[in-house]
């Protein structure tokens, strides 16, 4: 295969072929570290990835009282706030740098709160404010001038969500649409399965894979596979087995559908390492297999829609199956 500029490998195509789409993504995308790191990934492996980022990562923690999620007191988060200046400047200049090597940025809200409860005016307060420290983040803390350009990705790029907790509901839906969001991701499906457009949104849902021994389901994303593994304790010692599970899990149901139906097919990780860095390492085996094959297409979710013309599944059919059991973090 031909080498890429940059020292990826360029997949081939068969003429005729259908692609196999694979969308990888990231919640949080705080890690500096493992910004560096997918984006390294991303560049060998001839891949794009979709980071759902947390706008809290771009508050200095003596400035976190200026949030305030629906229901909580001012400068409360779940997942915390950034830990200096410094390191949000480096974090903007890798989402900078990410979104111009063709990865997607996405919302994933700010503090990490669990929304089910939460009214439309709720998700639309979270959306807006989320905006609002984006647009404003490399003006106060920038390491240098801001892009030509940073204000208009962050008004008119910035087009998918992901619940934390994968924590949806109509109110959230409508917050979206109304809000201007193209696609939702917090959802979870019986397998890889076709997103669904409703309500002006299309919604995505994180496949159930089999996996283990006994082939028994778990939702495509790290939390998950932690839970399965260890009970959501760590377990260094057992780093090459755990590695070992997941790569297997996420191979076979990719081969599935290579050698099947050619459904799009998803996988979800965080940026926080869970049993040494077990999960990361499958993804990496995986991505650099899969994303130099002929005829795979891993890259994002909005792409994804567009090189599709947004094919989608019939609400009617896609409501006859109820999702797996929800989880992550």
């Amino acid at each position: 295969m031909p080498a890429l500029a940059d020292g990826g490998v360029a997949a081939r195509d068969t003429p005729g072929a259908k692609p196999q789409y694979v969308l990888i993504s990231f919640d949080n995308s705080g890690s500096n570290e493992l910004w560096d790191r997918s984006r390294a990934l991303a560049q060998r492996s001839n891949a794009k990835f979709t980071y759902f980022l947390s706008c809290v990562f771009l508050i200095d923690q003596s400035d976190r009282k200026s949030y305030q999620a629906p229901g909580q007191a001012p400068g409360r988060s779940n997942i915390g706030f950034a830990t200096s200046k410094q390191d949000i400047a480096k974090r903007l200049d890798n989402i900078w740098r990410a979104r111009n090597e063709g990865n997607e940025i996405a919302s994933h809200a700010c503090g990490h709160f669990d929304g089910k409860n939460w009214t439309k005016a709720d998700w639309q307060r979270e959306l807006v404010t989320y905006k609002q420290v984006l647009t404003g983040a490399w003006a106060k803390y920038g390491s240098d001038a801001e892009p030509e350009g940073w204000k208009h990705f962050v008004a008119d790029e910035i087009r998918g969500f992901r619940a934390p907790y994968l924590s949806e509901g109509p109110a959230l839906i409508s917050a979206l649409r109304d809000q201007g969001y193209t696609f939702d991701g917090s959802g979870v499906s019986r397998g890889p399965a076709l997103p669904v457009h409703s309500s002006g949104i299309y919604q995505f849902g994180l496949p159930t894979i089999s996996e283990g021994p006994q082939n028994r389901p778990v939702i495509a994303m790290d939390y998950n596979l932690y839970v399965r593994h260890s009970g959501a304790v760590e377990r260094p010692d057992q780093l090459n087995v755990f590695e070992g599970r997941a790569y297997d899990a996420f191979k076979g149901a990719f081969d599935r559908q290579y050698q099947g139906q050619r459904i799009p097919f998803q996988i979800g990780l965080h940026f926080t390492l869970m049993n040494g860095d077990a999960y990361w390492r499958a993804l990496e085996r995986f991505t650099e297999e899969v994303c130099t094959k002929a005829d795979v297409r891993c890259t994002t979710y909005s792409q994804y829609l567009k090189e599709t013309g947004g094919v989608a599944m019939p609400v009617a059919r896609a409501e006859v199956s109820q999702p797996a059991a929800k989880g992550g973090i």
